[in-house]
This record gives structure tokens, C-alpha cells and sequence, in this order.
């Protein structure tokens, strides 16, 4: 099992850091070159993720083309959520969220993402090829919940009632 810890700090208030990373199309907006897409599965396809539902993800990593279905299992607005596999190509993977105010403006943004290999050659994939490639894709999301909450690129993303 690959555990990742990831610190992005944003110059943003928090809780304006904590519904964009909810967020369907902030996800996407990370994962652009992936070709990532929020897929009619019964679950949500746009809009800021809530306790409880679900958002099946389509991409295509390695060359080849996956899905995987996740659920939002906890959520502490706006300090935590989790989110966790339901369905998809890992044995485990579970996304915990945490979110501090540093300042009125400054929010500090931890990741703690874990995630196992479903084969038989597990540990070995887990520490060649999922440790690297799953931490450049949560710095890049994280990247772009940066660079959207310290601009006014925000707005787009947010309804108002949510919004800070």
C-alpha cells in the first residue's frame, strides 16, 4: 500500500479552499490532460460533492482506459472530508481531506491519500509505479485548486449558496 501526504498552502479563505475541492469540474479542470470525465452512473456529474454521493470517473492512465466510482464517507465542513473507492481498477483507496486556516486569507490544504495495487505483483507496483504517478496527479489537482482559488476563477466554480 502507497500512503501519500501532500501540503499545499492557498491564498484563499477556507472554506472557499474546502467546496472547491469538491468540486466535479475543479477535479476535472486538474486532470485535463488525462482525459478525465465525470460519467452518468447514477451518481453526481457536476456541481460540489456532498456526504454521501457518489461521482464515477472515467480517464485513460497507463493507455488504458478506466473507471472508478468514489463516495464522499465523511464530511467536517470545512476542516475534512474523506472520499473513498467504492468501484475501480485499486484493491484499496481512500482520500482524506483536512483544511486549517493559517490566516483570514491563507488556508493550509492536507492530503493524505492512500492507495493498494489489486494484483498479484501488489507491493511491487504499489512502490515503482503508483507512488510516483498518484503524486503527480494529487499535485496537480492540488495545483489547480490553487490557482483557481487565488484567482476570481472561483466564482465560476461555486453556486453561490456555498459560496464565501
Amino acid at each position: 500500500m502507497v500512503t501519500l501526504e501532500e501540503i499545499t498552502v492557498i491564498r484563499a479563505p477556507l472554506e472557499r479552499c474546502f467546496d472547491l475541492a469538491r468540486s466535479v469540474e475543479v477535479h476535472l479542470a486538474g486532470n485535463v490532460h488525462w482525459g478525465e470525465q465525470a460519467i452518468a452512473t447514477g451518481g453526481v456529474t457536476s456541481g460540489v460533492v456532498g456526504l454521501g454521493e457518489r461521482v464515477t470517473w472515467r480517464a485513460r492512465h497507463f493507455g488504458i482506459r478506466f473507471k472508478l466510482t468514489s463516495e464522499i464517507t465523511a464530511v467536517n465542513r470545512p476542516a475534512y472530508f474523506q472520499d473513498r473507492m467504492i468501484r475501480g481498477p485499486f484493491k484499496f483507496m481512500e482520500h482524506d481531506h483536512f483544511f486549517r486556516a493559517l490566516s483570514a486569507t491563507q488556508t493550509e490544504m492536507k492530503d493524505v491519500f492512500q492507495v493498494a495495487a489489486l494484483c498479484l505483483v501488489g507491493p511491487i507496483i504499489d512502490f515503482v509505479v503508483l507512488r510516483r504517478y498518484m503524486q503527480k496527479l494529487l499535485r496537480e489537482r492540488n495545483e489547480a485548486i490553487r490557482q483557481i482559488a487565488e484567482s476570481e476563477a472561483w466564482r465560476r466554480y461555486l453556486p453561490a449558496e456555498v459560496r464565501v
